[in-house]
């Protein structure tokens, strides 16, 4: 293969890898808090039990080596049990897509201070895949780059999206 063709078959798996990449990014960080969430409920709206015990009982934030309960935590479980869901279906989607990555970050780092030593097995990977997101944004496969295309058709005043 000469020079010339190998750059052409560089050229080529990039320009794959750029429509692949968002949506591989989208499934791998939302797979692991869609499941999460599913195992959160008893029947919705009832949140399960386990779910209960480990928000008013387990779950603690450790700040400057010390711990602390959440405040209401049967609210805040209520939440977190609805973001699990909600979230990745968004992401999934390609619909707020970064602001779901975004929330996902936020939780990546809440679940960070409750289970410190995470960092490396899972809590690194989730970060950098939400902040490949924000980066990226949500690719060509996805609801809001259809939006975007369909705001910036001239009926629309030409709005230019960074999708």
């Amino acid at each position: 293969m000469s020079l010339a063709g190998l750059r052409r078959f560089i050229d080529a798996i990039a320009a794959l890898a750029r429509i692949c990449a968002p949506p591989v990014l989208r499934i791998a960080l939302a797979l692991p808090f869609l499941r999460s969430g599913l195992t959160r409920w008893d029947g919705f709206p009832a949140l399960s039990p386990a779910t209960l015990y480990l928000f008013e009982e387990q779950f603690k934030l450790h700040v400057l080596g010390r711990e602390y309960g959440f405040p209401a935590p049967d609210h805040l479980a209520l939440l977190t049990a609805s973001a699990e869901i909600v979230l990745p279906v968004l992401l999934l989607l390609g619909l707020g897509t970064r602001l779901a990555a975004l929330a996902l970050l936020v939780m990546t780092a809440v679940i960070q201070l409750v289970i410190p030593e995470g960092w490396a097995n899972f809590h690194l990977y989730w970060a950098a895949l939400a902040i490949a997101i924000l980066a990226l944004g949500p690719g060509g496969l996805s609801i809001d780059y259809w939006i975007a295309r369909r705001l910036a058709s001239p009926s629309h005043g030409g709005f230019r999206p960074n999708a």
